[in-house]
This record gives structure tokens, C-alpha cells and sequence, in this order.
């Protein structure tokens, strides 16, 4: 099994900018605890972990080079798992629209 990692900060993340740091705190947070999450479950045991990153992207939508190339190795069926801090690091929900306000089901992007 191939499990994917994805980390995902808005291109508002302001210590990234201002610090000129390699990457934002909250995406070594998120990596800290998928790793975490990972070590902690034996099914995991043996996986092949892949990451993908897009710091500094707004998650209005797929135009993210990490998110684009981890769809596209999912479709080709080298990813069977994607693990995420939460829903909002694959797609920013927009409460004011009611078709975004629930949970984000990666499989209805194919």
C-alpha cells in the first residue's frame, strides 16, 4: 500500500512570508502529526509514504502543483490512501455555499 501525505497552508500564512523560512510552521505542524498518526496505526505497518506539499496555495481550488500530481498518481492507482489534517487542507470549504458545506469527498474529483 501506498499512502499519500498532504499538506496544504493558504498563500495568506504570514510567517512564511515575513520570516523567509523554507516552509510555514503550520505545514511542519501537519507533517509532525501525520506522522504521528502513522507510527500510531499497526495497518500502516510496512506502507510506502509518499508527501505532497503546497505551501503558500489557497485551497479554492485543484490548481495546486502537489494536489495536481497526487490526484493524478491516485488515478494511475499508485496512492491507495490520502491522509490529511483535515478536509479543508484538500479544498477551503465555503460556508456560504451549500454545496461546499460538508465534509470533501476527494473521490468525486474524478
Amino acid at each position: 500500500m501506498t499512502i499519500a501525505k498532504y499538506l496544504r497552508i493558504s498563500d495568506e500564512d504570514r510567517d512564511l512570508r515575513t520570516t523567509g523560512k523554507d516552509e510555514s510552521d503550520s505545514v511542519g505542524n501537519q507533517r509532525n502529526l501525520l506522522d504521528a498518526y502513522i507510527s500510531q496505526h499497526d495497518e500502516f505497518t510496512g506502507a510506502e509514504i509518499v508527501e505532497f506539499c503546497d505551501d503558500g496555495w489557497s485551497g479554492k481550488n485543484f490548481e495546486r502543483p502537489g494536489v495536481r500530481d497526487m490526484l493524478e498518481q491516485v488515478r494511475q492507482g499508485k496512492i491507495q490512501c490520502i491522509i490529511v489534517k483535515d478536509d479543508c487542507v484538500i479544498l477551503e470549504l465555503n460556508s456560504e455555499s451549500p454545496e461546499n458545506t460538508g465534509l470533501c469527498d476527494v473521490s468525486s474529483v474524478f
